[in-house]
């Protein structure tokens, strides 16, 4: 229901919008695309230098029964860009909202606070809103085609609750964090109409 809401919305930006040369990009990212994560994204020119950028995931199913790392993520970005809009270095003003089920994920990390060996032996399952600000540059490869790499820092609230383990129901407990740190890595391939 959530993705058939946000591809509705999706395809209704781009209806409305006038289509013109560099005015509108349709680009997937393929860190997500390595994990099985469907995503979409599209970008559209609102002034010279500006752009907004609206992108979207999810990853619904499981590997196997002991593993999970189900999700869906809407994360819309404000960018400023240095030069021409779709080229260069440009600067990402983001909000990112979405929900995980999330568990059985064998490590042994914590870092800057958030303690992801939690997730080896139990299961979150929750949401998280935040806010961040990212860099980024877009390689121009053709006339409709654009390489974009971004990285971008920021904070997350997150309210879940735990479960024993990762396939049984038993609740356990139930929290919230507060997460600083990265909150977007993208390398987009990207169309541009």
């Amino acid at each position: 229901m959530k993705l058939k809401f946000l591809m509705t919305l999706l395809f209704g930006i781009l209806i409305t919008m006038g289509v013109k040369a560099q005015n509108v990009a349709l680009k997937t990212n393929i860190l997500y695309d390595a994990t099985a994560t469907i995503n979409l994204g599209v970008e559209v020119g609102i002034a010279p230098k500006w752009t907004l950028d609206i992108s979207g995931n999810l990853n619904a199913w499981s590997t196997d029964q002991t593993k999970r790392w189900k999700h869906w993520l809407v994360q819309p970005e404000a960018r400023y860009w240095f030069c021409d809009r779709f080229s260069g270095h440009f600067l990402g003003f983001h909000a990112i909202g979405g929900q995980y089920n999330v568990g059985g994920l064998k490590n042994n990390i914590s870092f800057l606070g958030t303690p992801y060996k939690n997730l080896t032996d139990n299961r979150y399952q929750g949401w998280g809103v935040g806010a961040g600000v990212a860099y980024g540059y877009a390689f121009i490869l053709d006339r409709h085609w654009n390489l974009e790499f971004e990285l971008g820092v920021g904070y997350i609230y997150n309210g879940f609750d735990i479960f024993e383990c990762t396939g049984c129901g038993r609740e356990i407990s139930q929290d919230n964090h507060h997460y600083i740190g990265l909150t977007k890595a993208a390398i987009n391939l990207v169309y541009l109409f």
